[in-house]
């Protein structure tokens, strides 16, 4: 049975690659897989949690790691976290020129990603 499961875990990317979906493989490997994850996840929170999402959502951190080296991205996703924060002194360092110039930076990869995958 060990071996079954071992056999159906090493078919699933070669089924997903053969079902046409894109890949930005071996690049952008400075991106932990638990910083991919999230960011699957959170993505696949907002739209339909369908297989199709999961792809898309999948296609879309690998873009952004290509474009941008993972100390950015977390810093810019640390800097959209702390603009959420609602009032406060805290939150409004967050709401700087400088802030907004690390978030631009995220959000042009996300568009550029959101051209390749979607």
């Amino acid at each position: 049975m060990k071996h079954l499961l071992f056999a159906t875990l090493l078919l699933l990317p070669l089924s997903a690659l053969a079902d046409g979906a894109t890949c930005a493989c071996n690049t952008g490997n400075d991106y932990p897989t638990t910083a991919r994850a999230d960011y699957v996840l959170a993505y696949m929170n907002v739209n339909d949690g369908t297989q199709e999402a999961l792809r898309r959502c999948s296609c879309s951190i690998d873009v952004i790691a290509t474009i941008l080296p993972y100390a950015e991205y977390d810093h810019a996703d640390t800097v959209l976290r702390m603009q959420h924060l609602t009032g406060g002194y805290l939150a409004e360092e967050f709401r700087t020129d400088e802030s907004k110039n690390i978030v631009r930076d995220l959000r042009e990869a996300q568009a550029e990603a959101e051209v390749r995958c979607f």
